[in-house]
């Protein structure tokens, strides 16, 4: 099979296409013939290592441990182990590849409990997108900022990934959203469910005299001033780090939202998105009803992945960059 590798840290020009052979699924394990893999920034920060930490989360210290890149992907089953009782060859499924890695390849395998069945109505190149963005966005509003009905919710940095998953996530919980992001796409946000949308090149909403009862930080970064002003006295404001520089801002975010939790009088949250085939399930519904609908800019075959990669490494992704795995080249 074919398959995008690296055996050093570096920009994407160190990605190679190879022959490589089709990986076997472990006994908890599913084989998946891929059909479409969504990048994120997680993906940037394995090939790059441009944090030090990654080197230590059992990505080499001098080089990869691992030598495949890709964390989401949907197609259809192939083969399955004998420890395996949910899925069964010919099911369409998406989810993450095993580890988070190999993703970007003609078959990848995955843990059953990293997959949920694929909507018919959906694509594969739509239901690639929602696994590791879609659940940080999910997590985020509900598990961290406590999402009710009615909530006033300002997503900052939405056209990103993260963030066009969370408009549409907290519109779902019947919130009245207003995004922030930039003049090129407002029209994205307001597309996609925005109540209100915020051009912050133009307008300061820590100014404008309204209040919020959750504050989602999908990308970019915001003063504590800033934060304070527009939280309400009971708000919260949660940082999910969904930019190209997750990791270092995660980190950052993590120590800040703790040390203003203790010594400030606003609440702040930080947190690490966790692989849940129950949060799967619930995007699955989504996704299936049309309440999310993925917003994708780009689309690449595999042997372009550098080319995507490099985009995403820009930093002004809108939505989500899939790469689309066409055999029939």
């Amino acid at each position: 099979m074919k398959a995008i590798m690296y055996t050093r840290y570096g920009s994407p020009e160190v990605l190679e296409l190879r022959d490589v052979p089709q990986p076997i699924p472990l006994e908890d394990e599913v084989l998946v013939e891929v059909h479409a893999a969504s990048v994120n920034a997680y993906d940037w920060h394995f090939l790059t290592a441009d944090v030090f930490l990654i080197r230590l989360m059992g990505g080499g210290l001098f080089k990869p441990s691992k030598h495949t890149l890709g964390a989401d992907i949907a197609g259809k089953v192939i083969a399955v182990g004998k420890n395996i009782t949910q899925l069964k060859p010919g099911d369409e499924v998406f989810g993450t590849a095993r580890s988070g890695r190999g993703a970007f390849a003609e078959y990848a395998c995955a843990y059953e409990k990293s997959l949920q069945l694929k909507p018919p109505n959906v694509s594969f190149e739509e239901a690639c997108t929602a696994s590791l963005a879609a659940l940080t966005a999910l997590q985020g509003l509900r598990d961290h900022g406590g999402i009710q009905p009615g909530h006033k919710v300002l997503i900052y940095g939405a056209s990103g990934g993260v963030g066009t998953f969370a408009i549409q996530i907290a519109k779902s919980f019947d919130a009245e959203v207003t995004a922030v992001c930039s003049t090129r796409n407002a029209d994205i946000a307001e597309s996609i469910g925005a109540d209100h949308v915020i051009d912050y090149k133009q307008e300061d909403f820590s100014k404008n005299g309204e209040s919020y009862d959750l504050i989602l930080i999908a990308n970019g970064d915001l003063s504590i001033s800033k934060i304070k002003s527009a939280l309400k006295p009971n708000g919260i404001c949660v940082m999910s780090g969904g930019g190209s520089s997750t990791i270092p801002k995660l980190l950052v975010g993590m120590f800040q939202a703790w040390w203003i939790s203790k010594t400030g009088n606003i609440k702040m949250n930080s947190f690490m998105t966790k692989m849940s085939q129950v949060d799967l399930g619930i995007m699955r519904e989504l996704l299936a009803s049309g309440k999310v609908k993925p917003v994708i800019e780009k689309r690449y075959v595999l042997k372009d992945t550098a080319d995507a990669l490099r985009y995403l490494g820009e930093g002004h992704a809108q939505g989500k960059v899939v790469i689309v795995i066409n055999r029939s080249s």
